[in-house]
This record gives structure tokens, C-alpha cells and sequence, in this order.
């Protein structure tokens, strides 16, 4: 009788870090520009809305975001620009998208855990964030973000104000992502890999919410087994995994992001 080989057990975790400190920014930097260019593929890009950022590793109080104007699939390493929380622009050339830097500053300071965020005016998320309220556990995938993510009410137009930066953060607490009501989403994580993928899975999330209401009742899962559900998935950075197809796609097909 053969013996029955199981596929060994697998484990989320966070990629190695790099071995200096100019690694590590250059690996953050080419996730970065990488993540702009998964923006764009997937129409998250909407006119000059929309902003990731990635903190600086040797400068905490710094982090390294697209200038405003180039389209997202056409951002490439060189094209990033590096600023303070005061707004200064160190290094590369601006104009940086003042909302994004309201946004993203507040949400870096106040979270020193944060490595990146993401945000955008996908269509779908900001669909489900007129709707005013949290996603429901209605999928597996929706479960990932039971109870690790918030509503932020208080929408008062375009984010120009640090004042509404640090409202956001303030709500956002120590969770992994936000629906800004009547604007869109935001997520935030450990890497750019992390954010970014958790992105594109909390979009995700409210288009298969949109459509399951449109088209009939929904039975939603137990808070037992979405609490379950969500713990399975958390890990010490999933994002680092999810992110992956997402980088080899682009790798192959736009290699010159690298440039």
C-alpha cells in the first residue's frame, strides 16, 4: 500500500529583509513603481486621482510617492519623488498630488507599522463608499477584512487640508484598511507588497458585494467563522504572497519600470 504523501504545510510570511538599507530602498522603490503600473492595468487610475506611497527606510519621517501628472502605467523608479511631512521635496521632481500627501503624511506618522498605503478612485470602491457602510463576511475573500477595517464619515470635499489627513489616520486606526465615504478606499501594510495586494482584494470585495446585493438575498457568513476566517489569513505580512502574481505579470510584460 502506497503512503499518502500531504503537501506541506503553508506558512504566510514576510520576505527576508534586504542586507543594507540602500537595498531596501531600492527594493521598495521598484515594488513602487511597479504598483503604479498594476494601478493603471487594472483601471484604478482615474485622471490625476489616486497616490501609493512607500516610507523611506532610513528616513522615517520621509517616503517616496509618483509626481502628479505622469500616468500611472507609464511610472518608471527614476520618476519617483521622495518628500518629508513638512511637504519638502527632496529628492526627484515634483509637483506631488497635494491630496496624496495629506492623506499618506498623516497616515505615516501616526502609524509608525505602516510601510505603505494605497489609494485610488477605483470604480467600484468608491461605488460601495456611497453606500455609507462597512463590507459584509459574504466570501471567503471578504472575510480577510472582517473586522480590520473602517468607515470614515466625515467627507468634506478634496482632501487639501493636513487637518483632514490626520482625521483619516485617526480613524483608521490600527487597521488594515478604510472606506472614505463617498470617495473610495484606502489600505495600508507592512510593505508595498502587502498594501498594495490588500488594495486590490478590498476592491475586489466591494465589487463582488455590489453584485451579490443587485442580485438577490445574500447569506452572510457566522461571526464565528469570519473571525476564523480572517485570523488564517493574517500572518506576518500576506501581502509579500498575494502581491506576487501581480509583480511577475508586470515584470515580464513592463520590464522598463525598473529604468
Amino acid at each position: 500500500m502506497n503512503e499518502i504523501v500531504r503537501p506541506a504545510a503553508f506558512k504566510l510570511r514576510a520576505e527576508e529583509p534586504r542586507a543594507t538599507l540602500e537595498e531596501e530602498r531600492l527594493h521598495r522603490k521598484r515594488r513602487l513603481a511597479a504598483s503604479y503600473r498594476i494601478f493603471a492595468d487594472k483601471g484604478y487610475d482615474l485622471s490625476l486621482a489616486g497616490h501609493i506611497t512607500a516610507r523611506d527606510p532610513e528616513f522615517h519621517d520621509r517616503f517616496w510617492v509618483a509626481p502628479i501628472g505622469p500616468w500611472f502605467g507609464h511610472i518608471r523608479v527614476r520618476d519617483l519623488v521622495q518628500v518629508d511631512h513638512d511637504g519638502n521635496i527632496l529628492s526627484g521632481d515634483g509637483p506631488i498630488n497635494q491630496a496624496g500627501f495629506a492623506i499618506h503624511s498623516a497616515i505615516h506618522k501616526a502609524r509608525p507599522d505602516v510601510v505603505a498605503a494605497a489609494h485610488s478612485h477605483s470604480i467600484y470602491g468608491k461605488a460601495w463608499s456611497a453606500l455609507g457602510r462597512l463590507l459584509d463576511p459574504i466570501t471567503q475573500d471578504s472575510c480577510f477584512f472582517y473586522e480590520n477595517h473602517v468607515l470614515f464619515e466625515d467627507f468634506s470635499g478634496i482632501v487639501l487640508d493636513t487637518s483632514e489627513g490626520e482625521r483619516i489616520a485617526a480613524a483608521l486606526g490600527d487597521k488594515r484598511a478604510a472606506i472614505l465615504q463617498n470617495h473610495g478606499i484606502l489600505t495600508v501594510g507592512r510593505s508595498v507588497e502587502s498594501a498594495v495586494a490588500s488594495y486590490v482584494s478590498f476592491e475586489n470585495a466591494c465589487q463582488t458585494q455590489l453584485l451579490a446585493e443587485a442580485a438577490g438575498t445574500i447569506k452572510p457568513i457566522s461571526h464565528e467563522i469570519a473571525r476564523h476566517t480572517a485570523g488564517q489569513a493574517r500572518g506576518d505580512d500576506p501581502g509579500a504572497f498575494g502581491f506576487r502574481p501581480l509583480w511577475e505579470r508586470v515584470l515580464r510584460e513592463q520590464p522598463d519600470f525598473l529604468e
